[in-house]
């Protein structure tokens, strides 16, 4: 699959691409811990069908540490045993967070206190970040059919 469209070759897209990479930094370098980082990027990019990033974050979760069972088992990460208590508030956020339209409502208090309950202030807006930014990045490579399959970890920074 070729791409449709090169945002380098484009000065406003490439304009927004960098504003946006630079966004993903700040999330990158804040106290949220990295593997919930990289796990909420994770299923974010598999709720919206977006394979250069699946491609990306778990090669880069990999890359860092983290086990190909967690990886694996992301998708279900109710029914599996191997996601802490935060990880778990953080994914059923991002969940909540991706699919507001479908939740006809966003994210209920319930999932929001969760989450409270393991992040701080700085932590939290980290994650609601990472949320937002990675449905960015899928909207983007997805509209653009950006294909997946070559990444190697560290690529993009």
């Amino acid at each position: 699959m070729d791409a449709r469209f090169d945002y380098a070759d484009t000065p406003v897209a490439a304009k927004v691409a960098k504003y946006v990479v630079s966004a993903s930094k700040a999330v990158h370098d804040s106290t949220l811990p990295a593997a919930t980082q990289e796990l909420v990027a994770l299923r974010v990019s598999q709720i919206n069908g977006c394979a250069v990033c699946v491609d990306q974050h778990t090669k880069d979760a990999a890359h860092a540490g983290e086990s190909s069972v967690r990886l694996n088992l992301v998708a279900t990460w109710r029914e599996a045993k191997v996601f802490t208590e935060a990880e778990r508030a953080a994914l059923e956020l991002a969940e909540q967070g991706t699919r507001i339209a479908d939740a006809a409502g966003g994210v209920t208090d319930e999932v929001w206190a969760n989450a409270v309950k393991h992040y701080d202030q700085e932590q939290l807006g980290a994650l609601v970040s990472t949320i937002a930014l990675m449905n960015t990045w899928n909207r983007l490579n997805v509209i653009t059919r950006q294909p997946a399959g070559d990444y190697t970890p560290g690529q993009w920074g």
